[in-house]
């Protein structure tokens, strides 16, 4: 810390005063292109001021209003980045102000922040949206956390998590779009594109941050910050199909992942963050680590100390430094000993400022400052929340039509997150506020007032093996007609650092259910989780099971409106609900098996209790034969399949269609489908609609090797939708 202090002072000191004439340098001028402006600032900067550039630091966090001027105080002028941890702009500007105005070159400060899932009007958790499979819903709720966001003074948002999970143990599930490839590939680019608009300069816009780069979610028995082993095969096929479409999509920048991958961590990976993502990819923004990554190459086991962290990780491919003092006390000390060349710092700072333009940073440095009222949780913004909330509750169960609830007179309402609202808004909800969630009881109350009674008991807590609310629960079911059992996680058991041995719930939330079982009277099963949960001892003792995953400040609106029938439910699986934990891994896109009737489980089903894509509505779905333009194609041709819908029920609602790949024989075996196209349609009570699936034979029928060149080989294809496949020949 000394030595970093020092480091600060000497960069004051040395360029705290404006260099004669800066201001009528080409740099400044908004009517140059980007890349003349980057290349006239670079060729005025010293090797203190390139280095600065490359580290971040924090600003704020429980902020005390009167200490501004010494929390201003302590940032250096010419530091590229800070993670601003405040929703006010008051404090970002007063230190932005003092780069511009006294560091020498006048740099901004680029200020980042992970907005995950909503700044203050915080929607559902990201793998909850990628159960509504509506992209263009998603792309709305990120367009308004970014506006959010640059209100409150983020430019930049460590979002979205693309890694591919299969293990519901690893609590960073939560942060992703599920287990599929495809899937992780559609909502990054739409939420890329919700952040960042067409134009990063708009005062509405952010930029994004393709993360974690990449096999993350591959980490050993669900244990976070653990070991990854992937060969290149499965790193192509599996992990990196997300991430390439995301730069195409323009992602602003990158995150290096934590995991050690195959003997190599992330963010000492040369071949990941430079062959491919800056040679072959050509992605010309920058590489931020992830908080410690640098420095964690220490106890990875592949760097002595911080310097030769700092070195590995700067070679590799990592152009800023978030929080690891690695950069700054050594990155200039490994310049002046020719192990970094000036050329590879000009080519990092070169990336950062490029951003830093191209967000209209020099033009507008500084955010307006605005009351809350005006910035956040305005009516459009909720709406948003809201529907995305909607189409995000999955319907897993429902037997008998218990659902929706209907001439019910008396409802008992149970479970420790019948009236909770912190926990329905998930991890990584920074700054959500209780105070604007409405509960699961409170929905209910408001959409069933002058309808039914409700009949409240808590029953137990989340986890503390005490049954002393249990006579009154039973009670309180033994009055009523039916039972909406309200179970769940805590926000804090899933999300970073959130792994868990088993992914059941607590032992005294499955009593309470067993408990309440030998009422008679019909259980719902209502689930706010953040990842797949082991239901197969609760399955047999509920009527209907409700997933509603951790939806955020619309909370309990969507959930009533799906249980009284107002709202159709529509949402389906982007993860498997494993029959139990000792399945896991367990996935819908896996291999071929040598023996499909052998290598079982002896004292479990080998089967998921609830498969991808699977989800329940109150209307029922025909569909058509699939018929195909054509069962022959050859490399350069097209086809297009067809599946018709009908709404053949007494209900308005919407129904997805996934359409899926296979192929019997390849040269590399392949799994045993692979989703490669997806559609949304709302359809009124009989309303039919055609599906169309256009095929792209090269990337839809094609497959990936081991060193990312895709190919496509004769032979037969299957194209499947739901339980009905036709055969293509391809020559």
């Amino acid at each position: 810390m000394k030595h970093l202090l020092l480091i600060c002072l000497a960069g004051l000191l040395t360029n705290g005063v404006r260099a004669e004439g800066q201001e009528s340098a080409l740099y400044k001028d908004a009517g140059q292109p980007v890349e003349k402006r980057v290349e006239d600032l670079l060729s005025k900067m010293t090797l203190d001021e390139k280095v600065f550039q490359l580290n971040q630091y924090t600003l704020g966090w429980n902020h005390n209003v009167n200490n501004i001027a010494e929390e201003v105080k302590k940032i250096p002028a010419e530091i590229g980045s800070l993670i601003y941890f405040e929703s006010d702009p008051t404090l970002r500007n007063e230190v932005q102000r003092k780069a511009v105005e006294e560091s020498r070159l006048g740099i901004p400060i680029l200020f980042g922040y992970d907005v995950i899932h909503g700044f203050r009007t915080v929607y559902p958790i990201s793998l909850a949206q990628a159960c509504s499979w509506n992209p263009e819903l998603v792309k709305q709720a990120c367009a308004v956390a970014a506006r959010e966001s640059r209100l409150a003074g983020v430019d930049w948002t460590f979002s979205p998590m693309v890694d591919v999970a299969r293990d519901g143990r690893w609590g960073r599930i939560s942060e992703g779009y599920g287990e599929d490839p495809y899937t992780n590939a559609v909502f990054g680019v739409a939420s890329i594109q919700g952040y960042q608009g067409d134009d990063l300069s708009n005062p509405n816009h952010i930029a994004a941050c393709l993360k974690h780069f990449v096999g993350y979610g591959a980490s050993e028995a669900g244990r976070d910050y653990v070991y990854t082993e992937i060969s290149p095969q499965t790193l192509w096929d599996t992990y990196m199909l997300p991430y390439e479409e995301g730069i195409k999509a323009g992602a602003a920048t990158v995150m290096s992942c934590f995991n050690d991958i195959s003997g190599t961590p992330g963010t000492a990976n040369r071949y990941i963050l430079t062959d491919i993502l800056k040679n072959r990819w050509q992605h010309d923004g920058f590489v931020v680590s992830d908080w410690g990554a640098i420095e964690q190459l220490r106890p990875q086991g592949v760097a002595a100390d911080r310097k030769e962290a700092a070195l590995k990780a700067f070679t590799a491919g990592v152009e800023m430094d978030m929080m690891n003092q690695c950069y700054d006390r050594h990155l200039a000390e490994l310049v002046n000993e020719g192990k970094i060349s000036t050329d590879q710092v000009d080519d990092a700072v070169r990336r950062v400022l490029r951003l830093k333009f191209r967000l209209g940073l020099f033009e507008n440095p500084y955010t307006p400052v605005t009351t809350e009222q005006e910035r956040f949780l305005l009516p459009a913004s909720i709406q948003v929340a809201e529907k995305l909330a909607e189409e995000s509750i999955v319907l897993l169960k429902n037997d008998n039509q218990v659902l929706p609830l209907s001439k019910t007179a008396k409802i008992a309402v149970i479970g420790p997150m019948a009236k909770e609202k912190d926990h329905l808004l998930g991890s990584w909800a920074n700054h959500g506020k209780a105070e604007h969630v409405v509960s699961i009881y409170d929905g209910l109350e408001k959409t069933f007032r002058n309808q039914a009674q409700l009949i409240y008991a808590q029953g137990t807590g989340f986890e503390e093996a005490d049954k002393s609310g249990f006579a009154e629960a039973k009670a309180a079911a033994e009055k009523a007609d039916i039972i909406l059992l309200c179970l769940g996680e805590k926000k804090g058991w899933s999300g970073e650092n959130a792994s868990r041995s088993t992914i059941a719930l607590p032992p005294i939330q499955e009593e309470l259910v067993r408990e309440l079982s030998q009422t008679g009277k019909p259980i719902v099963l209502i689930l706010s989780s953040g990842r797949p949960l082991e239901l197969n001892r609760l399955e047999p003792l509920s009527a209907a099971i409700l997933q509603i995953w951790q939806p955020g400040v619309a909370g309990g609106n969507p959930i009533a409106g799906i249980l009284s029938g107002d709202i159709n439910p529509s949402g389906k699986l982007s993860v498997t609900f494993p029959y139990s934990t000792g399945q896991i891994p367990i996935y819908y896109n896996h291999r071929q098996s040598a023996r499909p009737n052998q290598g079982l489980y002896q004292d479990i089903p080998s089967t998921p209790l609830y498969e991808f894509a699977h989800g329940l509505s109150y209307t029922t779905f025909e569909y058509s034969d699939i018929k195909l333009s054509s069962t022959q194609i050859k490399s350069g041709g097209k086809v297009t399949a067809e599946v018709t819908v009908t709404n053949s029920g007494n209900m308005d609602g919407a129904e997805t269609v996934h359409w899926f790949v296979s192929t019997p024989v390849s040269t590399i075996s392949r799994p045993v489908k692979e989703l490669k196209h997806f559609e949304k349609q709302f359809l009124k009570k009989g309303e039919t609609y055609t599906y169309r699936f256009e095929i792209d034979p090269l990337k839809d029928l094609g497959f990936i090797n081991g060193n990312g060149d895709r190919f496509l080989e004769n032979g037969t294809y299957y194209i499947k939708v739901k339980d009905q496949q036709v055969a293509i020949k391809v020559d």
